[in-house]
């Protein structure tokens, strides 16, 4: 634990319950304490992060989910019933998709991500659910065209001159393509929203995460693809959702 402070970490006590809870002996212990006061993220160094109540594994290079994340699985799940067909859009570790499952069991989930090493971290934590490698929507297979209910898209969205600003933990240890949005943070918002209209369902909607200072750029990129935009906040998870609906 004084390690642990020692490197800067906020919560050292959690944090060493969890590493002294993982380790196998005292070799296995110092080892993972020398991997978190080098700066690996605690996620990355225990191999799993909680999410939504449940264990995700994670895995190195894979974005880490966030707990403000959790706020546009509650968005989604509302929208949700058994049998919906689901799309996580850029899946990463599959999180959001297995947090959906857990809270509407019965759903038709997919999900897809541009990386093969986040789409195969997927699979072990969507057994059985089919996740496909490509870039956004062309990885996905045709007979979903119109067909999708809740399309999630965990896009990164850091504007690219505030990376370098970011924590350390994920500005080294996640990789670049799922942080950097763009000049403004929304480049990849831009293309998702492009494209969502012909896959979702009548009634369809899709939700993607922005910062506060996006939301009002962001509801305007949706207004123009013709979708009907709202926004979810939740001040104590600092997160803010937009959801486009198709009419």
């Amino acid at each position: 634990m004084r390690r642990l402070r020692g490197a800067g970490c906020v919560f050292a006590e959690d944090e060493a319950r969890l590493l002294v809870s993982a380790a196998g002996d005292a070799a296995e212990l110092a080892a993972l304490v020398d991997r978190r006061v080098a700066g690996v993220p605690l996620e990355q160094v225990l191999g799993w992060a909680e999410f939504c109540g449940l264990r995700i594994a994670v895995a190195p290079g894979v974005f880490v989910p966030r707990r403000r994340t959790e706020l546009m699985v509650r968005a989604a799940a509302a929208r949700a019933r058994p049998g919906s067909v689901v799309v996580d859009l850029c899946c990463g570790t599959g999180a959001v998709g297995a947090a959906l499952a857990a809270a509407v069991p019965g759903i038709d989930l997919q999900a897809a991500d541009v990386d093969a090493a986040a789409a195969a971290c997927a699979r072990r934590n969507l057994p059985g659910v089919p996740v496909h490698v490509g870039d956004l929507f062309a990885a996905l297979p045709d007979g979903l065209v119109g067909r999708i209910a809740v399309l999630t898209a965990n896009v990164p969205y850091v504007p690219t001159a505030a990376i370098a600003l970011m924590p350390p933990e994920a500005r080294d240890h996640e990789p670049r393509a799922t942080l950097d949005g763009g000049p403004d943070g929304l480049a990849l918002v831009r293309r998702v929203v492009d494209g969502a209209a012909r896959w979702l369902a009548p009634g369809g909607a899709l939700l993607f995460e922005c910062g506060e200072e996006q939301a009002a750029t962001a509801v305007d990129v949706v207004t123009a693809a013709g979708l009907a935009a709202r926004l979810v906040a939740d001040g104590e998870l600092g997160a803010t959702v937009v959801v486009g609906t198709r009419a």
